[in-house]
């Protein structure tokens, strides 16, 4: 089976057909039982197409594609599992807990924190002299 992507030279319409080879295309053209679908013109033209080919080489970068994806979900996975034993989670306060912490010293020996922030929070709070950092996150339900 052969797909070829075929235009109407009268309404410049084009449509997708199947044929059984190029060969049987050529018969079918020659005895003009090939029209257009919207005109019924038989003024049809082959145009130019790119083949979809399948090959073992993509389906070897997929799979080493996806091999990379899932070891950098794992390490992920790894870092906020540390970060869960060894932070306090403070939900969306974290900007102010982070401002609590850094002008509080008493605090600031104590507490990690983790939690949710928007960039403008976290633009403040580096303006303040505050640091922070952004770390990809995910969910632990994610394959």
């Amino acid at each position: 089976m052969i797909k070829y992507n075929l235009i109407c030279k009268s309404c410049k319409k084009s449509f997708d057909s199947w044929f059984a080879s190029s060969k049987e295309y050529e018969k079918l053209k020659k005895l003009k039982h090939i029209n257009c679908y919207s005109c019924n013109s038989q003024d049809i033209d082959k145009s130019l197409m790119s083949p979809n080919v399948l090959n073992k080489k993509n389906n070897k970068y997929e799979k080493i594609k996806n091999k990379k994806i899932t070891e950098i979900k794992n390490t992920i996975k790894e870092y906020q599992k540390f970060i869960k034993n060894n932070f306090q989670y403070v939900g969306d306060n974290f900007a102010y807990e982070a401002r609590s912490i850094h002008y509080n010293n008493k605090k600031k020996s104590k507490n990690r924190i983790y939690g949710n922030a928007t960039f403008q929070d976290l633009k403040e709070l580096k303006e303040e002299g505050i640091e922070t950092e952004t770390i990809p996150w995910v969910n632990e339900n994610d394959n």
